[in-house]
């Protein structure tokens, strides 16, 4: 089944980070590609664990970068070097046209 993603009703996603590396800066910078990418169609909000270590708990976040689609169950998360827009869009089954399968 295709579900079409729009500006009513936007893919939520969260960026699970720690502190300031390089690899936390590949997925911020994968964040920003993402949002020019696919615009209105997508939300990542960024939750920094050192900040709110309780996000992390809560969520069931062991390691980071983590990119996280909470609204399936299991949730499907994307772990680990996350600097390949592509990828991401891959893994979570989103395409520039705006579907999600």
């Amino acid at each position: 089944m295709t579900m079409e993603l729009c500006a009513d009703a936007p893919l939520r996603l969260h960026l699970y980070v720690a502190g300031d590396t390089p690899a936390m800066q590949a997925a911020l910078d994968c964040r920003e590609v993402l949002l020019r990418r696919l615009g209105a169609r997508i939300e990542i909000a960024v939750v920094d664990i050192l900040a709110d270590p309780q996000a992390a708990r809560s969520a069931g976040i062991l390691a980071v970068p983590a990119l996280s689609d909470d609204t399936q169950a299991p949730p499907r998360r994307l772990v680990g070097h996350l600097g390949v827009p592509d990828q991401v869009l891959e893994h979570f089954d989103l395409q520039d046209g705006g579907t999600r399968s």
